[in-house]
Order: structure tokens, then C-alpha cells, then sequence
């Protein structure tokens, strides 16, 4: 459990540094480039989600395995060869990826995105330009799942932690003293990428188990994992072609500003899923692999139930009030009633479907621990017919709020549907436990809190930004204490601590 915890704060560091240093920068990127241009930033992200349905589940497969070989002795010259068997194919599909990008840029430039200031030119060179950096990028999830998987995750933060210093401050002072230009931040991006991937390689390789020969690329040893890979892979297109579909749509039907609004509404209603519920899952998934692999099923339940409340408190106050509150911090963000007034209401919906999301991330890493990938493909295959359509025709009708919206219907149906059926199948009966007092009860917690704090506060008048951000912070706080005194798993940690401290303070 210690190691659990270190993990954690470890990755909950390395999203939280990426998060600030994104909201720090993002309003300058604004200020330097416009709003346009942050919507071809936006493209990039979105080009970024979709390319990763080639992943082919390598990513979850290599950090699965890594956590099973990290209990297994006398695996260590397996590993490696799993790992160079991987890499080899990893880069070959990265090299093709950009490539094929870098050749389409005449036709995306002409074709789909819809430009208004930002001339041709430039946009055919800032798509040529993600080219290259897709290729330098698609190695990184790579490495980063064996890092994962070997439970490095202090290592790997570090690594994440500085290259995101670098990107973001180093982008501004390209854009301030060079070239105020999308081209020119790419061009930057592209610097950072390289160090990024070579630190990240060299990272996992010296932290893999030594053996008595050179690590081998071995097709055979994919035998063993081709059935999790193969799940993994049919999960990882369907539920990218979920996550990111409806940006596809929206950069074809809006003009690249409005589309920019939809994006930067996305930096914050799915920044819970970056700073919060990936630490969590990135944090959970490698133990819940290593007890599946023990057998210790007790600890098992234990450890599901527990993290899953600890979730629950972590993301749902912060969802409550981001949804509640979206005017005012979209406002506070960007110091712009134009874009507060274009973003909050999408703000609110995104952020009450990426709290859906989350709450689901425990449940599918317990299905992938187990190797049980059959349902979450076919919950998300039966998604997608409906999918497609339901975005166009919401959009046509409501514009980009209205494509947020079936962002939250989907997950709404996900978890009344993927709970009971997870748990039909692995830790049977425990499905009425994870609705009521894992999720149900800091759920009506955060919204009680909340909601009182917006009747009491319906209009925020105060013209200083740090008198607002710190009564939101206060909001949030509160929200948070709510939550957690209703939670068992937190309420006893609270408890428990505070009765250690008095213990200590009363000694001699």
C-alpha cells in the first residue's frame, strides 16, 4: 500500500503539473495566436485521439504485462523480449502514421478544415508540420505503459513533469521572440517530442529486470498475449471512435473559431479525466493486475471498493462545482466574456459526462486485469451505430453544446448498462455496494454542497479575479469535505488520521 500511495501523488503530480502549465499558457497561446489558430492546436489533439485507435492495444498490453512478470521470478528475459518485440512494432506503425499525415496535408488544409484569417499556406504547413510530431509522439504511450506497468511512476512524472515545463514555457518564448505563428509553436513541439521519447525510452529499458542475454524481437512470444492484445485493440478503436468522433464531426461542420470554443470548453470539461482519474487508473490497474495474477482475490475487493470511493470523492466535487460554476471560471480563466459566454454551457455538460467516464475507469480496469475484454468491446461496438448520427443531427439542431450532449447520454447509459454486468461476472453481488455507497452517497454529497453554495452565490459580482478564484476555491473545499464525511473509505482515513495526530501530540 505504500507503494500504491507513492504512485498515486506521483502520477497525480506529473497530471496536475501538466494541467496548470496548460491552464497557464493556454489563454496566451490565445492572446499570441488567436482563436483560430488555437483551433488548428485543437485539430492537432483531436488528429492526436484518433490516431491512437492504431495503438492496437500495445499500450495497455505491455503495462499488463509488466505488472504480471514484476511477481512472476525468473521472468525477466521474457520481459525484455516481450518489450523489444513491441517496440519494433510500435515505431513501424508511428513512421507509417506520420507519413501518411505529413502527404494528406494538401487535402486537409483544402478540404476539411474551414479557415477564416489563418491563410492556406499556413495551415498546410502547420498539418505537415503534426506530421512529424505524430511519428515523435506515438512511440511516447509506449514507454509510458511499461513504466506503468513496472510501477515507476515517480520516474516517469519526473520525465513528465520537466518536458512539460519545457513545451509550455518554451512555446511562449518562441511565440513572444520569434514567430507568433501555429507553425513556429508546432516547430517547438516537435524539439521537445525528441527529447521526451529518448528520455522515456532510455528510462524503461534501464529500469527492466536484467537477464543473461540481449533482449530479442521474438514474434513467437506474442502467443501468450495475442488474445488480451486482439481485446484490447477491438476496446481501444471503438472507444477512441467514442471519445473523439465527435470532434471529428464538429472540425468538418463549424468554422475553425467555433470549433476552437468546443476545444478549449474540452480543456477544462474533460480536464478531470487528465489531472484526476488517469493517476487513479494508471495507479490502481498494474495492482489490481498483480492480485488478479496472486490470486488474493480478498484484497482484491478490498483494495476495488476502497479506490473506487477515493474516486469518487476526488472527481465528483470537482465535477459539481466545475458544472455549477462554469460562467464564472471560464471567466476567471480567460479574463473574456466572449469566450466565457461561448464556452460555459458546454463546459457543464462535458464535465458532468467525463465524471460518468471516470467513475467507470475501476470497473474496466478490474475487466483488464482479468482479461476480460469481450464486454467492453461490445458495449462500445453497439455504441457506435448510434453515435455518428445522433452527433450530426444534435449538432444541426443545437450546435457544439448539442454534440456535448450525447458525450453525456453515453455515459449515462455506459454505467447503467457496464456496472451490473461487471459484476455479474467478477466480484458477483457487489454491484448494489458500488451504486450505493461507493458512488451514490459522495454523489448526493457533492451536488447537496454544491448546490447550496450556488443558491447562496447565483451572481458573482466581485470585480477582483483573486477574490472569485479564492471563493470558488472555498466552494470546492467545502464540496470536497462533504463528500468525504459521507464516503466510509475517506471518512475513516479522515477519522483515523486526525486520531494519530492527537495520539502524537499528547506523548511526552
Amino acid at each position: 500500500m505504500s507503494r500504491v500511495k507513492t504512485n498515486f501523488f506521483a502520477n497525480l503530480a506529473g497530471s496536475g503539473w501538466t494541467a496548470l502549465v496548460g491552464l497557464v499558457c493556454t489563454p496566451l497561446y490565445i492572446h499570441f495566436m488567436g482563436m483560430e489558430a488555437y483551433g488548428l492546436i485543437g485539430f492537432y489533439f483531436m488528429l492526436q485521439g484518433v490516431i491512437q485507435i492504431l495503438d492496437l492495444g500495445l499500450s495497455p498490453t505491455v503495462n499488463r504485462e509488466m505488472a504480471r512478470y514484476s511477481v512472476l521470478p525468473g521472468k525477466a528475459g521474457e520481459a525484455r523480449d516481450v518489450v523489444r518485440t513491441l517496440e519494433v512494432s510500435y515505431w513501424a506503425i508511428g513512421i507509417l502514421i506520420g507519413c501518411i499525415v505529413w502527404y494528406s496535408a494538401p487535402y486537409i488544409a483544402a478540404h476539411w478544415i474551414k479557415a477564416g484569417n489563418i491563410s492556406p499556406l499556413e495551415v498546410r504547413r502547420a498539418v505537415t508540420i503534426m506530421g512529424a510530431l505524430t511519428a515523435l509522439q506515438w512511440p511516447l504511450t509506449f514507454y509510458q505503459g511499461g513504466l506503468l506497468g513496472l510501477q515507476r511512476q515517480v520516474l516517469l512524472n519526473g520525465i513528465t513533469i520537466a518536458t512539460a515545463t519545457l513545451s509550455g514555457g518554451g512555446a511562449l518564448l518562441v511565440l513572444w521572440l520569434v514567430s507568433p505563428t501555429v507553425s513556429a509553436f508546432f516547430t517547438w513541439q516537435i524539439a521537445v517530442s525528441l527529447l521526451q521519447a529518448a528520455a522515456t525510452t532510455f528510462a524503461l529499458w534501464r529500469c527492466l529486470p536484467g537477464s543473461g542475454h540481449v533482449a530479442r524481437f521474438d514474434p513467437g512470444i506474442t502467443r501468450g498475449i495475442w488474445r488480451f492484445a486482439a481485446g484490447m485493440s477491438g476496446i481501444t478503436i471503438t472507444a477512441l471512435m467514442l471519445t473523439q468522433l465527435d470532434k471529428v464531426i464538429l472540425s468538418k461542420m463549424l468554422t475553425l473559431k467555433t470549433f476552437g470554443y468546443y476545444i478549449l470548453a474540452g480543456v477544462v470539461g474533460n480536464g478531470l479525466s487528465g489531472v484526476l482519474i488517469t493517476p487513479m487508473f494508471n495507479t490502481i490497474f498494474p495492482r489490481f493486475s498483480s492480485l488478479v495474477a496472486a490470486g488474493d482475490e480478498k484484497n482484491l475487493l478490498a483494495m476495488y471498493h476502497g479506490s473506487t470511493q477515493v474516486m469518487a470523492v476526488m472527481i465528483l466535487p470537482a465535477a459539481a462545482v466545475i458544472a455549477l460554476f462554469s460562467p464564472e471560471i471560464m471567466l476567471l480563466w480567460t479574463g473574456s466574456p466572449e469566450v466565457a459566454n461561448n464556452t460555459a454551457s458546454i463546459v457543464s455538460i462535458l464535465v458532468a459526462g467525463t465524471a460518468l467516464n471516470g467513475l467507470m475507469n475501476l470497473p474496466y480496469a478490474l475487466q483488464l486485469s482479468y482479461g476480460w475484454t469481450q464486454i467492453g468491446l461490445a458495449i462500445n461496438t453497439f455504441f457506435i451505430v448510434t453515435l455518428v448520427p445522433a452527433i450530426v443531427l444534435m449538432t444541426r439542431h443545437y450546435g457544439a453544446a448539442g454534440a456535448a450532449t450525447v458525450w453525456l447520454g453515453l455515459n449515462s447509459v455506459y454505467m447503467i448498462i457496464g456496472v451490473p454486468l461487471t459484476h455479474r461476472r467478477l466480484l458477483k453481488g457487489e454491484a448494489f455496494r458500488w451504486f450505493t455507497k461507493d458512488v451514490g452517497i459522495p454523489l448526493a454529497g457533492s451536488l447537496i454542497v454544491a448546490g447550496i453554495a450556488r443558491l447562496i452565490f447565483p451572481v458573482f459580482e466581485s470585480p477582483s479575479r483573486f477574490i472569485s478564484a479564492s471563493l470558488l476555491l472555498l466552494i470546492l473545499a467545502f464540496t470536497v469535505l462533504g463528500a468525504a464525511m459521507c464516503t466510509p473509505a475517506t471518512r475513516d482515513f479522515i477519522s483515523h488520521s486526525i486520531f494519530n495526530g492527537k495520539q502524537s501530540l499528547e506523548r511526552p
